[in-house]
């Protein structure tokens, strides 16, 4: 199972200097390589690298080692476009966003993220430091920094390629690690319903609920506040949108990274699987009025449904998904359907026996004796592999995060 740790580079201005031009150049060789595929319509590999390897190297300085890797990202960056395309991601055939896709070649972004393999990038994990080769020649004794079990994991599990990256002017080091998953539960004593949700961002069928009402109180006041800095519109209010851009993006994924963890130990403990709606394309879906959708497309769901689903194939733990139809309609004690039984957000009253009790936890109970229902039919884990996107594109491969270090409940 690959999972990628991430490190913090903590270079010298002079190191960092080297660094920021290597990632320069790279970029500028990639966005020419981009453009002669895309004049010449070639975007495999090796046919692509008998026409531009050697001015890659002579051009812009590049070993050989690195004129390689720009020549892949720049092909797996048009894998990543045709997928997008395939898939729809970026409109219809013909409508604007498909056009500016497509009519002109892709560009490369000044400090994105460069492939580093084990020729050109060595790391010294007792000591913190890596040698990294640069345009101005190999830096040795680059410190870094990272967790206890991010050190571990390093130097178990590292294998194959780590990606530089420079973030608001912070380095970092996105290392791959192949690690090993624990053998399958095939025979789990029952599941543990999960209900996603806004308001209660997971409420399971134990009756837990992990209520999100301070996440949205942030998310309303962080909404408000680039609402009134976007309105300004001054230097120093830009200033302050860059830094605050990722401030609520990285609360949230710790906040998902929290719940999956305790949801996943909680079923490994108790010998259970893990139950989840199957709520793919909920946002195309359903209609809201217009004061909900910022809500709604803000709400992390796949993010948490991801994390535990990668921290289950971790521990072993089966995970299936269910129909969500009716799940908050449905009485857990007698199977009655009826839309006036969900009385408001929170509370459900069957109309048919009387059962009461709160709505999420109800839906949980549902979802679990869908899943359980399922299993007995002879269903697998429908727990996927970490997804995988070609480079070119974001969240290449599952990672993990200072926040499953710093989390004291949950493991990952």
């Amino acid at each position: 199972m690959k999972l990628v740790v991430q490190v913090k580079l903590l270079p010298t201005p002079v190191q960092a200097a080297a660094l920021e031009a290597t990632l320069h150049a790279c970029n500028q060789a990639a966005t020419w390589v981009s453009e002669v595929a895309f004049e010449r319509q070639e975007f495999k590999n090796f046919p692509l690298r008998s026409r531009v390897y050697g001015e890659v190297k002579s051009r812009w300085g590049l070993g050989a080692q690195a004129a390689q890797h720009v020549i892949k990202k720049t092909c797996d960056a048009y894998t990543t476009l045709r997928a997008n395309l395939k898939a729809g991601n970026l409109g219809r055939p013909g409508s604007k966003r498909y056009r500016r896709a497509t009519e002109k070649p892709i560009a490369f972004r000044p400090q994105g993220a460069q492939p580093y393999d084990d020729r050109m990038l060595s790391w010294q994990i007792p000591e913190r430091t890596v040698s990294i080769w640069t345009v101005s020649g190999r830096i040795k004794d680059v410190a870094f920094t990272a967790s206890p079990e991010h050190l571990a994991t390093l130097t178990l599990y590292r294998k194959g390629e780590s990606d530089l990256v420079c973030r608001d002017g912070l380095w970092f080091l996105s290392a791959t690690c192949e690690v090993p998953e624990a053998e399958p539960n095939t025979e789990p004593m029952d599941f543990l319903g999960i209900d996603l949700g806004i308001v209660n961002i997971a409420t399971t069928s134990d009756g837990e609920i992990m209520a999100g009402r301070e996440l949205n109180r942030v998310r309303a006041r962080e909404r408000g506040l680039r609402t009134k800095l976007q309105k300004k519109n001054t230097p120093s209010a830009k200033r302050r949108l860059k830094k605050r851009r990722r401030k609520e993006a990285r609360r949230a994924k710790d906040i998902n990274h929290k719940i999956a963890k305790h949801v996943v130990a909680e079923a490994e403990r108790t010998g259970r699987g893990i139950a989840l709606e199957d709520l793919t394309g909920i946002r195309e879906r359903v209609r809201l009025q217009k004061p909900q959708r910022a809500a709604l497309h803000s709400w992390g769901f796949p993010q948490l449904g991801q994390f535990i689903a990668y921290k289950a194939r971790k521990t072993g733990v089966p995970v299936v998904h269910v129909d969500p139809a009716y799940t908050s309609r449905t009485c857990a004690e007698c199977g009655h359907i009826d839309k006036a039984n969900r009385v408001s957000q929170a509370r459900f009253a069957c109309r048919n026996c009387g059962f009461v009790d709160h709505a999420d936890r109800n839906s949980s109970r549902n979802i679990r004796a869908r899943a359980w229902e399922l299993w007995r039919r002879g269903a697998q884990s429908t727990a996927p592999a970490p997804p995988r996107t070609p480079r070119g594109g974001a969240g290449r491969k599952r990672s993990i995060t200072p926040s499953d270090a710093r989390c004291a409940s949950p493991a990952l």
